[in-house]
């Protein structure tokens, strides 16, 4: 199972919409405290609309908790400091996606000694990041295509519309 990792989110909104995601693709969320509010805020939940009490979540009290109960994980670190462009990485199935908080991403001390496994989406100019919640999905997806979207629906379905004859 592919695992997504917010390093001490800040904003309720973006953790929510991580959280859907996760359901929708079937994935494994990991949250590193400290955080910037609290679980079972309203925030979190309407942002996570109907889906918060399906999602594979763990809260973690520290990044080294993370490490102690996650041992041997594959680690990829999503910043704008890394090397390697996210979908020029090959992914295992099992890996882990971490993302940093809002305002200040992955701390450098970390990125440093995983500089390897540091993947970057790629920017105009010196902008500002994208949205976490935006860049969780570009990154997760590209993860989820290299596995052939395995237990994914794939296809869609369209019903029949009278819009054609105007009895709509």
């Amino acid at each position: 199972m592919i695992n997504i990792v917010l390093l001490e989110p800040e904003i309720p909104a973006n953790t929510g919409n991580i959280g859907r995601t996760c359901v929708a693709a079937g994935v494994r969320l990991h949250l590193i405290e400290p955080m910037g509010f609290q679980i079972n805020e309203k925030q979190v939940r309407r942002a996570g609309l109907d889906y918060w009490d399906k999602l594979d979540y763990t809260i973690y009290e520290s990044y080294s908790d993370f490490l102690k109960k996650n041992q041997g994980a594959k680690i990829y670190m999503a910043t704008t400091k890394a090397k390697h462009i996210y979908s020029d990485v090959s992914y295992e199935d099992d890996c882990y996606l971490m993302f940093g908080k809002e305002s200040a991403g992955i701390p450098e001390e970390l990125l440093v000694d995983n500089e390897e496994n540091t993947v970057r989406i790629p920017m105009f100019g010196e902008s500002r990041s994208l949205n976490l919640g935006n860049s969780v999905a570009i990154v997760l997806y590209e993860v989820l295509r290299q596995h052939d979207f395995q237990n994914l629906n794939t296809e869609g379905h369209l019903h029949h519309s009278h819009w054609k004859d105007g009895t709509m």
